[in-house]
C-alpha cells in the first residue's frame, strides 16, 4: 500500500487561493443586505390591505443605518451634501 502525503496549507494560503471566489461571494452577501434593508425600509411606508399596522409606524432607525452602511460599501452617498456657502445668512 502507497500512503498519500497530503499537505496542509496555512489558512492564509488558501484564502489567497481563493481570493476571486470569496470577493463574488462578499458582493452578493452586501446586495443582500442592500436588497433586504430596503424591502423592510419600503413595508415601512406602503400600506399593505388586511395587514394593520400600529399608529406608531415602528422605528425603522436600525434598518435605516444598516441600509445606509450597505450602499456606502458600493461607494454610494445617501447624505445630503449642500453647500453652507450657498444657503442665506441669518441675520440676528
Amino acid at each position: 500500500m502507497e500512503q498519500v502525503n497530503k499537505e496542509r496549507k496555512p489558512i492564509l494560503k488558501q484564502l489567497k487561493e481563493h481570493h476571486e471566489e470569496l470577493e463574488f461571494l462578499a458582493t452578493f452577501v452586501r446586495l443582500g443586505v442592500v436588497v433586504w434593508s430596503g424591502f423592510i425600509i419600503t413595508l415601512n411606508y406602503v400600506d399593505i390591505p388586511m395587514i394593520k399596522k400600529g399608529q406608531s409606524g415602528g422605528d425603522i432607525t436600525f434598518v435605516a443605518s444598516v441600509f445606509t452602511g450597505a450602499l456606502a460599501t458600493f461607494g454610494l452617498n445617501t447624505s445630503n451634501n449642500r453647500n453652507k456657502s450657498n444657503e442665506p445668512k441669518k441675520e440676528s
